[in-house]
């Protein structure tokens, strides 16, 4: 390997600003950084090329960079910590082109050793990384909870960490209680067995199995394509499909009430929240939603086509589908459920393929703004917006919010954009979800984070209290 050095970002970020590559993570740097979209502009009309410099982005020397910003920009420190802007080596694309993809070349603690698509990755240490320390300070309770007893060591202490793909859920769960697996989410289906009150039934806990529990910054929603020529041009008619949705059936039967209900893009704990809100339009009233779509001019459903909703293929996509699909029957509205992988999803909804689809957003960094931008106008599909709402009020109150710090002048804005969403109805809000982990009891350091995605470094696995353990499983 050779040193990381300033032109990897720049190269890096050019490439996520090349509209060749039609990436869906241009929007953390579009309209901010000065020069960045007049070459992106230069480029799609063939006036200029890749190499051609970006005003606003030089390498002073190889240890420097200097960005210069088209107007403020409060998230910028955010965004600079996003897997979107990891820096490139440009040598490594010129060997792989499009397979650079499946030979990912970085600076990090692992690197990747195998990846069998559909079944296991595999990374290995990094001999060539810079390395790091365990931390020797914490939140209060990681002392007492054995966190910092590793303080000061070399990292990472794992010399491998494998990544098991495993759709289904009871034989993930299974490798689970079989000790093949060091740390996994509850599914729903074995919460109730697993979990009382809060805590791990005792069965559990004499297995040396540990549980952390996490309150996610995020929000399910189910989207409507707002450039489908019925969805996108009746509000009345997104009205009654969210007055009919079930939320808390939703909530209790497939999050095991490990959720609460949304009422707009903003979950808890984030600038904007406001606990006492409550959406008119997501109280599960049949009659209400009835009206409403007799409104749309559709009553009992006549007159309506049949409506695709598109989900992926695992089996509590596939029950969830099917809870949304009987609520909108109670109405008379008729739905087809479209089924597929994973990438064939994204990429109907990055294409205006989908007529409806559910979806959720966990937070990239603790900001309104970072969940309200899936509904501004600028960043539709292939972009993050795959509603492909656009509102002139929105987008100008988005705008505004932009250019100010925290504070209570822009939450008002952010307050301002969640009822405009509520009142045009391009989501039927869903749920803020927490999070149960459950770990085996030889695994140290495990402190999830939900935004923090680089906890794996710090993971330390005792041989010798595996051994013992596995016994008990």
């Amino acid at each position: 390997g050779r040193e990381l050095v300033a032109n990897d970002f720049i190269y890096a970020w050019k490439r996520l600003a090349d509209p060749q590559n039609k990436s869906d993570g241009f929007w953390i740097f579009d309209g901010k950084i000065k020069g960045l979209d007049k070459w992106r502009d230069n480029l799609s009309n063939n006036k200029g090329k890749f190499e051609d410099p970006i005003g606003g982005l030089r390498a002073v020397d190889d240890h420097t960079l200097q960005i210069k910003l088209e107007k403020p920009y409060f998230q910028l420190l955010y965004v600079l910590a996003m897997t979107y802007s990891a820096p490139t080596a440009k040598e490594a694309v010129d060997k792989y082109g499009k397979e650079y993809l499946n030979h990912p070349v970085g600076t990090g603690p692992y690197k990747l050793e195998k990846w069998v698509r559909g079944s296991k990755l595999t990374l290995v240490k990094n001999e060539n990384w810079a390395g790091e320390t365990y931390p020797t300070e914490g939140e209060e309770q990681d002392k007492s909870n054995g966190l910092l007893e590793d303080a000061g060591k070399k990292l990472p202490f794992a010399d491998k960490i494998v990544f098991h793909v495993i759709i289904e859920d009871q034989p993930l769960w299974l490798n689970f209680m079989k000790g093949n697996i060091d740390m996994l989410g509850i599914p729903k289906d074995n919460f109730d067995s697993s979990v009382k009150n809060g805590e791990l039934t005792a069965d559990m806990r004499d297995k040396g199995i540990r549980l952390q529990i996490t309150s996610e910054p995020d929000v399910t929603y189910i989207a409507f394509n707002m450039e489908d020529p019925v969805l996108g041009k009746n509000e009345n008619l997104r009205k009654a499909l969210s007055l009919a949705y079930h939320s808390r059936a939703v909530i209790k039967k497939f999050y095991n009430d490990r959720a609460v209900s949304a009422n707009s893009p903003i979950p808890p704990d984030i600038e904007g929240y406001d606990a006492d809100f409550k959406n008119p339009y997501k109280t599960h009233d049949v009659e209400k939603a009835k009206e409403y779509l007799k409104k749309a001019g559709f009553p009992g459903g006549k007159g309506l086509p049949a409506f695709e909703y598109i989900t992926t293929s695992s089996a509590t996509a596939r029950q969830m589908s099917e809870q949304f699909k009987e609520s909108m029957a109670q109405i008379g509205v008729n739905i087809k459920i479209a089924t597929s992988s994973w990438p064939q999803f994204l990429e109907k909804i990055k294409n205006k393929k989908a007529q409806m689809f559910g979806m959720a957003w966990l937070a990239d960094y603790p900001d309104a703004e970072n969940f309200l931008q899936l509904l501004y106008g600028k960043n539709i599909s292939p972009g993050p917006n795959g509603s492909n709402f656009k509102n002139k009020e929105f987008d100008k109150l988005y705008e505004k919010a932009s250019l100010l710090p925290p504070g209570a002048e822009r939450e008002k804005l952010y307050k301002e954009m969640r009822d405009i969403v509520v009142e045009k109805a391009p989501w039927i809000p869903g749920a803020h979800r927490l999070g149960f982990y459950t770990y085996q009891g030889w695994l140290h350091n495990f402190k999830r984070h939900s935004i923090i995605s680089d906890y794996f470094k710090y993971l330390r696995v005792d041989l010798k209290e595996k051994q013992e353990l596995k016994k008990k499983l």
